[in-house]
């Protein structure tokens, strides 16, 4: 029969001197006492070890080979002891890959979201993108004709000449099949009218079935002139049964979750590989000193012997050019700085190079240690020019969840720049892309998931994820992290934070039956957010968890069932 107590006999471990006793399971513990009286040895590394080592051993042999071993630790019997968790203070993490998002786990959950329930739109018109079915294009023609009070329309499909077949040849296959009239010719794109009929109620079967032989001859593409009066066609309604754009003619790809991770190459920016920034140069060292002139030294690297023939050739060139070598560097004006950094053309072409160029070359030479030496007293670590830090492909910032008040409310109110490509900005897009979630503090993520109602349909595991992603921001806030974002770098974070942050990660993860082992969670926090931790500690309680807490903070000890003094 399962025991419910942990039985620990003649505990040995560092300071403790042979202790034995019982622990209660399902129950918060509070260890406590004076510095040096084995607080952290009974509860880390004791209990957890223990723990944690048992728990590894129900492992394969080839599975135990990729996991941590823990020493036995120097006790006699330990019986009725769970798996073991430690939510300590450590903060492990030195890779700016990981940020609180994967630490939660709510970038796994954010970026199934996005791949199921956001709406694409157009990196070229800013339109809405969606596959369009024969019976979805007939509500919406017919919308639009009762708008523009438009009586008769035409339904063609495009029909492209292939290199190995003339224009000849495909007008008789076309003539073959029933297809006589071309409404226009645009290059080697040929118009076929589908149909000519008026956009009624009562020719609704056959405007149906004119667009559904439409978009299949048309291999997904269909366009639709509404005509006037006169039988004129006017400005035509583009459609596509596609990821695909029929206004801009730009074709999307299905979006899956890998998508929107900087952690995949599937959607990690090419250029910064998922970093959000790129190793640079900073100018400000390559002249520090702004008050040199060119003719004693202002550009740094080219004052040693190694590199004075550049200084030479500056000195060669700027008289030619009339740039002025006995004038500080802050007086030049600033075509003549950029004409030093950015230079004029290639030095094959017998031009001014520029310091730019100049590093370019010692970039083809850094497999040599002394040149990567040299680079690194003048790098610097540049926002990505082509994600400007978003850290993803440009494709993945135009899916976006929400409208225009899902992103009022999170008081996003600057304009959309089309991702990467240096266009001017354009109207801002209705809703928050993965970039604008993840920028958002915690607690307004909270606010706006609360909020956030996505278009209907959806699947029950849609649902789950919705609620998932909730029930994990609340926990963040209620831990008094509400201030953090999820795109802040794990390594950033104080051992306080990073404790929380885990203590929240398992509530959502639902473990049972598991003994957790803290190292006073109260640390740097206000009283009124100690409040919050407790609440948290007993709701992980009364999931059915064992709770061991090192701590001296009295209202953690008010909080618990036990209290062990040592």
């Amino acid at each position: 029969m399962a025991k419910d107590y942990i039985f620990v006999e003649d505990a040995r471990q560092n300071n403790l001197k042979g202790l034995t006793l019982k622990l209660p399971l399902n129950e918060l513990i509070v260890v406590t006492g004076v510095s040096g009286s084995g607080k952290s040895s009974f509860a880390f590394d004791t209990l957890y070890a223990e723990g944690q080592r048992r728990y590894v051993e129900t492992f394969s042999p080839y599975a135990r080979q990729f996991l941590d071993r823990m020493d036995k630790p120097r006790v006699a019997r330990i019986d009725g002891i769970p798996p073991a968790i430690a939510v300590d203070q450590t903060n492990p993490v030195r890779t700016s890959r990981s940020t609180v998002g994967t630490m939660t786990e709510l970038n796994d959950h954010l970026k199934l979201l996005f791949a199921r329930a956001a709406q694409l739109y157009c990196q070229g018109c800013g339109r809405p993108v969606r596959r369009d079915t024969p019976e979805t294009l007939y509500r919406e023609l017919s919308a639009r004709a009762a708008t523009a009070h438009e009586g008769k329309a035409l339904i063609t499909f495009p029909v492209t000449v292939p290199d190995n077949f003339s224009e000849q040849e495909v007008r008789e296959l076309l003539a073959r099949q029933g297809y006589t009239r071309i409404h226009r010719q645009d290059g080697a794109v040929l118009e076929v009218v589908q149909a000519r009929l008026r956009l009624t109620p009562q020719r609704r079967a056959s405007i149906v079935e004119a667009l559904e032989a439409a978009l299949k001859q048309g291999h997904g593409r269909v366009a639709v002139y509404p005509l006037d009066a006169h039988g004129e066609a006017r400005s035509p309604w583009r459609y596509s049964a596609d990821l695909h754009c029929a206004e801009c003619d730009l074709h999307y790809r299905d979006p899956v979750p890998n998508l929107f991770s900087f952690n995949s190459p599937i959607g990690a920016c090419a250029t910064c590989r998922g970093f959000g920034r790129i190793l640079g140069i900073d100018y400000g060292l390559v002249v520090p000193d702004t008050n040199k002139t060119l003719a004693q030294g202002a550009v740094k690297p080219w004052q040693t012997d190694s590199y004075r023939e550049c200084q030479g050739d500056l000195m060669r060139y700027a008289r030619k050019r009339g740039v002025p070598t006995d004038v500080p560097w802050h007086a030049l004006i600033r075509a003549q700085q950029e004409w030093v950094l950015e230079g004029e053309g290639s030095w094959k072409d017998k031009c001014w190079y520029g310091a730019r160029r100049f590093f370019e070359w010692l970039e083809t030479k850094s497999y040599r240690m002394h040149i990567r030496v040299l680079l690194s007293r003048y790098r610097s670590y540049d926002l990505c020019p082509q994600c400007r830090g978003a850290r993803l492909k440009p494709d993945a910032l135009l899916w976006r969840l929400g409208d225009a008040a899902d992103a009022r409310r999170a008081g996003i109110t600057r304009p959309d720049h089309p991702p990467g490509n240096g266009a001017p900005a354009r109207t801002s897009l209705p809703g928050l892309n993965i970039q604008d979630v993840m920028q958002l503090p915690i607690s307004a993520g909270h606010t706006l998931f609360d909020a956030l109602r996505l278009p209907a349909p959806l699947d029950a595991a849609t649902e789950l994820l919705l609620a998932e992603i909730r029930s994990r921001l609340r926990y963040l806030v209620e831990v008094g992290l509400g201030y953090l974002t999820l795109d802040r770098q794990s390594r950033t974070l104080s051992g306080g934070e990073v404790q929380r942050i885990n203590l929240t990660t398992a509530l959502g993860t639902s473990l049972v039956n598991t003994l957790f082992v803290l190292d006073e969670p109260s640390i740097g926090l206000h009283p009124r957010d100690m409040d919050r931790v407790i609440a948290v500690l007993h709701r992980l309680r009364d999931a059915g968890n064992s709770l061991l807490v090192v701590e001296h903070d009295r209202q953690v000890m008010l909080a618990a069932d036990r209290i062990l003094d040592l």
